[in-house]
Parts: structure tokens; sequence; C-alpha cells
């Protein structure tokens, strides 16, 4: 979340109330306008109130058309009644919520099937508010399984993680916060994700795992995470050193176990052990809500679980936030069952085809290079051709934002940093018919485009729309 700080001005500005927002006599209790920056001194009208934070909210995006996002824009009505019913109940009081408790379990156990558990019984979860705390979770037992076996040694040595310079960057954060190495594989030529050799190259005896990511935020594709875990079997092998890998799903761990069941990623692999996914991106759920699971309990160190008293009972608890709303977790459950597997198919399905016939539509208009064609995650990226020098990926990603539409244009990380792409995130709730206007406005503003002496983008850094 970025920090916000307060106004910057000295003058105080104050909100513009029209009368007739007010009570029956509109030149009584709305005389006088509220501020912006202080509390006001007197109450208003729940309508006031409401009226002056809807007109303001009218000037951000329509999130329906925010391209960039990979969170969950649309749910049916029914599972906003639920959330709705359920937004008072606070997720860490289990035993005043066994209900809510026994969905969240019932959730868990429902994706340690899904991802292969060798005993989905005995496999281990949480839900979180997301994948960034999720991964941290999964960080923080990574480290601590590491600092055990190496207690001679730590906290002398310094622990390292090994990952892709395209992972998001909670990873990042992860490793300032809790004081880990962050050792990144670079990207190199088409490869815009880890490689498997040159990830196990750089792992030694301080290494705590290797992170390997099932659908890149940057291009959507995934990582080889089979030839990952083979890598490092070699180096088990050669060295003796045995390296976990946590595979961090967000996007692609609800969506390759039901349109790409012969990909072996999970937990089917033995090296594999702890996988987060967000509930709140293909997992269908409004944000914010994630899922961190281990592949068994000896996965998880017994000292980082906390235990709390449920029905009489002993309910662990593993998670860095402490209150939170039930809602998301009962509209997962809710999510869960009312598609099941086969409605799952269904709408990753319908959203990749989205992706691969809008991609291919765009390379079509002959400006545009493909990255990737949305046939992994329902997500690809493109840059603009070689021969085109009137205009950059910043200008298209401009001009669309007149007509509604959020598309992002950003530049690689190292070794890539000279190419710039847009990259389009296709959700559920973004049609085949949504696609085909997005593409015909595109098409609409080529020549003018074209007609520019050069591109208008004069700082890259700053014309950015995607920080990642």
């Amino acid at each position: 979340m970025p920090l916000n700080e307060g106004p910057r001005q000295t003058g105080e500005r104050r909100l513009s109330v029209n009368p007739f927002y007010g009570p029956a006599n509109p030149l009584g209790d709305m005389a006088e306008a509220p501020p912006t920056h202080r509390l006001p001194d007197q109450p208003m009208a729940p309508v006031t109130a409401h009226q002056l934070v809807r007109d303001e909210l009218m000037l951000d995006g329509n999130a329906r058309l925010n391209l960039a996002t990979f969170v969950t824009t649309w749910m049916e009505p029914e599972a906003g009644v639920l959330m709705a019913e359920c937004r008072d109940k606070n997720m860490i009081d289990k035993d005043e919520y066994p209900r809510t408790a026994e969905l969240e379990r019932r959730c868990v156990a429902m994706l340690a099937d899904l991802w292969h558990a060798p005993d989905p019984a005995a496999a281990v979860g949480c839900s979180t508010t997301g994948s960034s705390e999720a991964c941290m979770l999964a960080g923080m037992a990574l480290k601590r399984r590491w600092a055990r076996r190496n207690a001679d040694r730590y906290p002398g040595a310094r622990p390292n993680l090994v990952m892709g310079v395209n992972v998001q960057v909670c990873w990042e954060k992860f490793c300032n916060f809790w004081e880990v190495e962050a050792r990144l594989v670079p990207m190199e030529g088409e490869r815009f994700h880890l490689d498997p050799q040159a990830a196990a190259e750089l792992c030694d005896e301080n290494t705590i795992g290797v992170v390997g990511i099932l659908g890149s935020t940057f291009d959507g594709s995934y990582e080889p995470v089979a030839e990952l875990c083979a890598a490092l079997d070699a180096v088990q092998e050669r060295t003796g050193l045995d390296i976990p890998v946590h595979v961090d799903g967000a996007s692609g761990a609800m969506v390759a176990p039901f349109l790409d069941e012969d990909l072996v990623w999970d937990f089917r692999l033995p090296r594999v052990a702890s996988i987060n996914t967000s509930g709140h991106k293909y997992g269908l759920v409004y944000p914010g809500v994630g899922w961190a699971l281990w592949r068994d309990a000896e996965a998880l160190p017994e000292e980082l679980v906390f235990r709390v008293n449920y029905l009489g009972g002993d309910m662990p608890t593993f998670a860095l936030n402490f209150s939170r709303p039930g809602a998301q977790v009962v509209a997962q459950y809710y999510t869960f069952l009312r598609l099941g597997r086969d409605g799952y198919r269904a709408v990753q399905q319908a959203a990749r085809d989205v992706a691969t016939g809008m991609a291919g539509r765009i390379e079509a208009l002959g400006d545009f290079r493909l990255l990737t064609r949305g046939d992994e995650l329902p997500v690809f990226a493109f840059t603009t051709a070689p021969d085109v020098t009137a205009y950059d990926v910043f200008d298209v990603s401009r001009r669309l934002r007149e007509s509604g539409w959020l598309v992002p244009a950003y530049t690689f990380p190292a070794n890539r940093e000279d190419l710039s792409v847009l990259r389009v995130v296709c959700r559920n709730g973004f049609s085949a018919d949504l696609a085909e206007l997005l593409t015909q406005d595109l098409e609409r503003l080529l020549p003018e485009l074209r007609r520019q002496q050069r591109p208008f983008t004069r700082d890259k850094g700053a014309a950015t729309s995607f920080h990642h």
C-alpha cells in the first residue's frame, strides 16, 4: 500500500456542497462547506456525506476497463450480498465465528486437493489479505527452516533467496524486511523470466529457497517450475544441498489446474514446499484474499504458528495481519461451491480465448510485435514493430486512456531496459465484445499516431503507468 502524505498547500481547500444535497431547508445545516483535511466541526446528513464522496470518486477510472490490474472487478450479485452480510465478522475471532472459520478450512482443503498435495488432509494453509502477505509467510517459513538446519552458522551467515528479476515487488519487500539477500536471475534476449540453470548456479549453502513464478506479471508467461526442480535435484546430487522451491502462483495457480492439467508445477514435485495464490485475481473474488499452503506440517515450522482456543479445541493460526473481515473468505467458498472444476475451467478458458483472439487481432494490425500471446495466463504483452518510429508504447497508452481504457506501458528490468511494452490482462468480465471495442479504438488511433513526427515521450521512467 502506498504511503500517503498530508496536504502540501498551506491554504485549506473546502468541499463545494450543492444546497439541494442538504435537508429540507437548504440554508440550514449545510451553509458551511466541510473541510477536506481535518474533521468537520459538525455532523452532516448521511445522504450528503454519501453524495460528496460519490461525486469525488466519479473521477476514478472504470475498474471494468482497467486492463492493468489482475484483481477481480466483477462478481455475481449473490456474492455481493454474502459479502455484505459477513463484512462485520472478524476472521481472527474463530471461536466467535466458527462457521466462517470452517469455510476457511474447507477452502484450504479444496486448494490442497487441487494442487495435488500428497495427503490433502495433512497439508496446512491459511487465508491472507492477498498474495503479498502469503509470499511473506512462505518466505518466513523458508528462512526459519534454513536457520534451523544451519543453527551452527546462523545468525553469522547471511541467508539468500534466488528468484527471477521479474518477481512481484512483494518478494523484494520480503528480502528487505527480513534481511535476506535477493539473488536475481536477469532477463536475457527473448527470455523474460527465470532460467532454471542460471538459478541453480546462484544457489549455495546460504540459499533458503528458490521462487518460481507461475504467471509472470510482466508478460503472463509461466516459469518452468519442473525444470527448476530438476536443476536443483542436480545441485543436491552434486553438493548435498537440499533447496526447496516456493511457487508464487498468484495468478497461474488458479488457471493452470483447469486449463493446463498436464503441466506439472505443484505439489506433485517433491521439491515444492509451498504455494500461494490470490483469491482476488483468477480466484474470481473481490479484493482482498489470498491463500498460502504448505505440502505438510514439516514444511511450516511449528514455532511460527500461533494457537488460539477454538470451541474448546486448538486452532492454529499463521498470519501477519490480525483483524480483517470474513467477507472475502466467504466469497471464495461461495465461488468454489458455485463454479466447481467445470465452472472454473469454463471461465478461465473464456478469458484465455479473449486474450489469444485479441492478441492475434493486434498482431494483424502490423504496427506491433507480440512478446506473448495469452496462451498461458490470459495476459499478453506487445511492443511496437521495429519499423515504427513515429510513436511508442507510451503514446499508445496515453491515447487509449482518452477513451477510458487503462492499458499500462512500462519498461522491462535488467538486462532488457531497452524494451518497453504494453500489457493487457483479460479477466472474467472483460468480454469478447469489450475486447473488440478496444481493438477498434486502437485501430482508429493508429493513423493519427503514424502521422506524429516522433514519440512524445521524453522521460520513460515518468511515463511508465505501471510500477509493478
